[in-house]
C-alpha cells in the first residue's frame, strides 16, 4: 500500500528553495519505497491534503522569530478539520531564519503537540547560506521522515 508524504513548504528566498530542493531529494531517493511525496505551498494546502497525507514535511522561514504567515495560514486553514484525524502521524521540519528561530520552532511544536504528530527526526534550523553539511542534513530529514512511512 503506497503511503503519501506531504511537504508543506513556504519557499520566497534562495537560501529556502535549496532546502526544499534537498528535502524532496532526500524524501524521493529511489532506495525509500512505497511513498509518494506531494509539494503544496502553504498558501495553496487544503484539509483534505493534510487527511490524503500519512506523514508531513513542513518548510519555513522564521520571520521576526515566528514561522511564515504562509505556514501559519495553513494551520490556521487545517488545523481543526483535521484534529482528530491525523493524531500519531510522523512529520518533520525545515526553517531558514538568520536570528530568532527558537520562536518558530516553539510555534510549530504547540501546533504539532495539540494535533498529536509525532516528531521523526530532529528540525533542521539553518542560519545564512546553507552549506554542503546544512543540506546534507536537509537531505537526511526528507529521506527519515520519508522511511517512517514504509512498511
Amino acid at each position: 500500500m503506497t503511503k503519501t508524504l506531504l511537504v508543506v513548504h513556504h519557499t520566497p528566498s534562495p537560501h529556502c528553495q535549496a532546502m526544499f530542493e534537498a528535502v524532496l531529494a532526500g524524501a524521493t531517493d529511489p532506495q525509500i519505497e512505497g511513498v509518494d511525496v506531494v509539494r503544496r505551498p502553504a498558501l495553496s494546502v487544503s484539509p483534505a491534503d493534510m487527511l490524503a497525507a500519512d506523514g508531513y514535511l513542513l518548510g519555513s522561514p522564521a520571520n521576526l522569530g515566528y514561522i511564515s504567515g504562509a505556514l501559519k495560514h495553513a494551520f490556521d486553514v487545517c488545523y481543526y478539520p483535521i484534529l482528530d484525524a491525523t493524531r500519531g502521524r510522523p512529520f518533520g521540519l525545515y526553517l531558514h531564519g538568520n536570528e530568532g528561530t527558537e520562536g518558530a520552532e516553539r510555534a510549530v511544536d504547540g501546533i504539532t503537540t495539540g494535533l498529536g504528530w509525532v516528531k521523526a527526526a530532529g528540525y533542521v534550523v539553518v542560519s545564512g547560506r546553507p552549506g554542503k553539511t546544512e543540506l546534507e542534513a536537509c537531505w537526511e530529514l526528507g529521506a527519515t521522515v520519508a522511511a517512517s512511512l514504509m512498511d
